[in-house]
């Protein structure tokens, strides 16, 4: 069924992508982006086989966004799409190593992001008022970028809610739901969030300094970059967080559960670890100076 495997001329060329068809030429493939791997395959320094009946290249991916690529190698264009789009597109454009295209997606993601913050869809005045009520819930609210210092928000649902940047500090959240919450560079300092569930959230970068995290669920979390200095995080679920790089200096994780959790270039000086459950722990280049381990479970800990 295969052809010869004689190296492509630079003409036409005749895609197969996943069941989708794509007519394009050389010059298309390999110009814009000289260092991909679709530039490689057409540059005539390799072989490329052909369908001899058809005569077409068979790539074995998903050929729904395949027309944007070929817009991007012809016009350098990047189309409007939605995020769930735009995540799609740049997993082709990283399995074809087309570093511009790649650069350029992600340039966009970023700046819709920091657009989110200004949208937010209440005021504080409107949280007030809400939170007077019952069974308050805020699942899937754009809150990002709002001043809830102070507050008492205790049992609230946060679930899905997008609260980036949002200041949250000395408010009390216990018992409060974060689940799924996209909560990248929201201020926790000082806040407390006992028995709080902040399963899978995403608190990159938040400021949880002095928080009094008891019994919190943050299991999936990703906690990269984050800074918990001097935070109570006793009895704490973290299973399989992710804390690399965060600062838990002078942290008291006291008898928390940490089984599989990424801890890697975390900064732990300090830190009461007593009793902790750190199985399977990443603490790879973690700083661990003056920190409390009596009786931590460490087992198949890397460090």
């Amino acid at each position: 069924m295969m052809g010869s495997g004689a190296a492509w001329p630079p003409s036409q060329v005749l895609l197969n992508i996943g069941g989708k068809k794509y007519a394009t030429t050389t010059d298309t493939l390999t110009q814009r982006e000289p260092e991909s791997m679709l530039a490689a395959m057409f540059s005539g320094r390799h072989t490329v086989s052909t369908d001899d009946k058809t005569g077409m290249i068979f790539i074995d991916r998903d050929g729904t966004h395949f027309r944007h690529i070929l817009n991007w190698l012809r016009d350098g264009v990047v189309p409007i799409l939605q995020d769930s789009e735009y995540q799609e597109l740049l997993r082709e454009a990283e399995y074809y190593q087309l570093l511009g295209l790649v650069d350029h997606i992600s340039a966009s993601l970023n700046k819709r992001k920091d657009e989110d913050i200004s949208v937010a869809e209440l005021t504080r005045t409107e949280v007030i008022k809400i939170i007077q009520s019952e069974r308050v819930r805020f699942r899937g609210v754009n809150l990002s970028g709002l001043d809830l210092s102070k507050l008492d928000l205790s049992f609230v649902d946060f679930s899905y809610a997008c609260i980036r940047k949002t200041n949250f500090s000395r408010s009390n959240l216990q018992k409060a739901k974060f689940g799924d919450a996209e909560a990248e560079g929201s201020i926790f300092k000082d806040a407390i969030l006992r028995e709080c569930e902040l399963i899978g959230a995403n608190l990159h970068g938040a400021v949880l300094d002095g928080a009094h995290l008891q019994s919190a669920n943050l299991q999936d979390a990703c906690l990269t970059g984050c800074s918990l200095y001097e935070a109570d995080l006793r009895s704490a679920h973290l299973q399989s967080a992710k804390l690399t790089g965060a600062n838990l200096k002078g942290a008291n994780l006291e008898g928390a559960n940490l089984k599989g959790a990424k801890l890697n270039s975390a900064n732990l000086q300090g830190a009461n670890l007593q009793r902790a459950y750190l199985r399977e722990v990443d603490l790879r280049e973690s700083q661990l100076d003056g920190a409390k381990l009596g009786g931590a479970n460490l087992l198949g800990a890397i460090r």
